[in-house]
């Protein structure tokens, strides 16, 4: 159980934890699905866009810059060097759109951070994401959410490292931070296993990248909704 009195640092994830990000690339999945229609299923255009992007990972990250050069990749690929210049036109054009995606707050995430924000003494509110630092800045100034929060921290992958080293930016240790995520994989897991607290807020899509297996832990809280999270800080 999450002790309220040892917390100095609450992070939150950003994407799909305070705003929707999933449902907008798999639009653009959809969209990529019927651009290359004459070379595959959507089934099979997806299954070669994950291995193509699983291969990219270690050089490019994670992000939207990431996506859009593997869906370049994995386009010419497919099509044996065949793709006309106006459908590589198009996979730029809603490559651009989403990183300008709204990031609406998600239902009672504006509440929650307010209600925090004014409750809080002694500990200090992050966001802790990964990605690409300007698209993931944007995003959080676009949501309106910036306000709340003392730093938004933004690193390539979620890795205990990681976790280490966001502990000793702000001067805690590891049982004294709680993160709050949708990502059991890079939001929860890494945080249990080095001795932290996690809150897990599943969401109802996942990245397939992100898909691991789940278990209970005696610092582990999971809720529905993100307003369940108050009965615990």
């Amino acid at each position: 159980m999450i002790g309220k009195d040892k917390i100095k640092l609450l992070a939150f994830d950003a994407d799909d934890t305070l705003w929707d990000c999933q449902s907008h690339f798999d639009a653009a999945e959809k969209e990529y699905q019927d651009i290359l229609s004459d070379y595959g299923t959507p089934a099979e255009v997806s299954a070669a866009l994950f291995k193509t992007e699983t291969a990219n990972m270690p050089l490019l990250g994670y992000g939207c810059k990431a996506f859009v050069l593997s869906l370049i990749e994995n386009a010419v690929s497919m099509s044996n060097d065949n793709l006309s210049a106006d459908k590589i036109a198009r996979i730029l054009d809603f490559g651009k759109d989403l990183l300008n995606m709204p990031a609406t707050p998600l239902e009672g995430v504006q509440t929650v951070l307010s209600t925090l924000s004014s409750a809080r003494k002694d500990y200090k509110m992050v966001v802790f994401t990964k990605g690409e630092l300007l698209d993931q800045e944007n995003k959080l100034k676009r949501s309106g959410l910036e306000t709340f929060f003392d730093a938004i921290v933004v690193v390539s992958d979620k890795t205990q490292k990681e976790y280490e080293m966001l502990c000793k930016r702000f001067d805690c240790s590891i049982n004294e931070l709680v993160m709050v995520g949708n990502s059991f994989r890079s939001d929860i897991a890494p945080v249990l296993e080095l001795g932290g607290y996690a809150i897990h807020i599943p969401s109802k899509i996942l990245w397939q990248h992100e898909h691991a297996d789940e278990y209970e832990h005696n610092h582990l809280v999971t809720v529905s909704e993100i307003s369940g999270i108050l009965q615990y800080l």
